[in-house]
């Protein structure tokens, strides 16, 4: 039997909502813990120097396995 790690991050993907993603994460034996939102970043050129603006925010549940 394969031994799955204690503790796994879920993103939500695009076009997934949130409900998708906790589905998600109980059909592979994780319940959430935590939620947290991390900024996605690209560069942008504004007066001849690039720039990170911040592009999206990322979901991203840590799950801890059931016992």
């Amino acid at each position: 039997m394969e031994k799955k790690p204690s503790k796994k991050k879920f993103a939500v993907e695009a076009g997934e909502t949130i409900s998708d993603c906790l589905d998600r994460m109980a059909d592979e034996g994780y319940t959430p813990v935590r939620r947290t939102e991390e900024p996605v970043f690209h560069e942008v050129k504004r007066n001849g120097r690039m720039e990170p603006e911040v592009k999206e925010q990322r979901i991203v549940f840590e799950g801890k396995l059931l016992q």
